[in-house]
């Protein structure tokens, strides 16, 4: 906190007082992440999309095309959130909105019938937010080798057979 204090030119009790915590500026920090790229407008969109399994494309690109991008903040935050409650704090509130993001996906699928008969709207949500998870991502893209394209295909293509009837 003293070093990004003085990096702006402000005291360190400024920066407290502001953010609160050194988790308050973390969540922040990430928050302003998604704003920069646009990401809830994208999402809103692709929320938008008539067809559903176009919409359901369309959201797993959005947040696939995303996960690059955030790829070293959240590798850094997946592995401080064990020992570092601000880090889990921030990291928490990330997966929270991005999953609220696939329960609403999960529930216009439902709500126009292209769920297969197996899922219910929560499981879905759940099983498209854990299929694309940065986690799942960065073993196929990166450990794996397969680069960010072929993961994001893949992952879409999968992940859309899996849960449409």
């Amino acid at each position: 906190m003293s070093e990004i204090a003085d990096a702006v030119g402000l005291t360190r009790q400024a920066i407290y007082v502001h953010f609160r915590s050194r988790g308050g500026l973390l969540v922040a920090l990430v928050r302003r992440a998604d704003e920069r790229a646009d990401i809830h407008t994208q999402f809103r969109d692709a929320l938008a999309t008539a067809d559903p399994r176009q919409r359901l494309d369309a959201f797993l690109r959005v947040w696939l095309d995303f996960v690059p991008t955030i790829h070293p903040v959240a590798t850094s935050l997946m592995r401080a959130r064990r020992d570092d409650p601000d880090a889990a704090q921030a990291w928490a509130d990330r997966m929270d909105a991005l999953h609220h993001g696939f329960a609403l996906l999960a529930k216009s699928l439902r709500r126009d019938g292209a769920l297969a008969p197996q899922w219910t709207a929560p499981a879905a949500a759940d099983f498209l937010w854990a299929g694309s998870s940065v986690q799942v991502w960065e073993l196929l893209a990166v450990a794996r080798g397969w680069g960010a394209a072929k993961t994001a295909r893949t992952l879409r293509q999968t992940l859309t057979a899996a849960v449409l009837g």
